[in-house]
């Protein structure tokens, strides 16, 4: 096995990840918001179709969650690993982003989630209206600091991007 070949392994593993990883917080972006229609619809109407349409896509949108944090954790690792050089490079930017993505938006989602996933028959019908609205809030807002580290990381450094490893 060659040198590069291991390289060449780790990074075709890394676009096996991103690919993965680029579905679920999509999935969920576009879910919460469709979650809180469900559930501002089932308080209006009381209509039990709501309620079980709200049900059926909070099961869904809870494993989509669930994979991309794993997925984004690797992720994460992956790119000090596979791209060193390009970290040292935007790292100053990349850093700081990360973290807020992290204790903004995500500690916002996991912390609302619980109420949202299992406070429906323990809280009072707003604060669960609220926690689903909190939820899709900060995916919309996880993905605000993503666009935000992909626009200040994507102009190359002075150096030939062929010579960063």
């Amino acid at each position: 096995m060659e040198p590069n070949d291991a390289l060449v392994l780790a990074r075709a593993q890394f676009g096996l990840n991103i690919a993965f990883h680029i579905l679920f917080p999509s999935i969920t972006i576009a879910l919460g918001w469709l979650l809180v229609y469900f559930r501002l619809r089932y308080a209006r109407t009381g209509d039990a179709a709501w309620l079980a349409s709200y049900r059926l896509w909070t099961k869904i949108f809870a494993l989509s969650f669930a994979m991309g944090v794993v997925s984004g954790i690797v992720m994460s690792f992956q790119f000090g690993t596979n791209w060193p050089g390009f970290m040292r490079a935007v790292g100053n930017i990349a850093g700081p982003l990360l973290a807020y993505e992290v204790l903004t938006a995500f500690f916002l989602e996991a912390t609302f989630l619980g109420v949202m996933l299992f406070g429906m028959s323990r809280v009072p019908a707003w604060v669960h209206i609220g926690a689903t609205l909190l939820v899709a809030g900060g995916t919309t807002l996880s993905a605000f600091w993503i666009l935000a580290l992909n626009s200040g990381c994507t102009r190359p450094p002075a150096t030939s991007w062929s010579t960063v490893r």
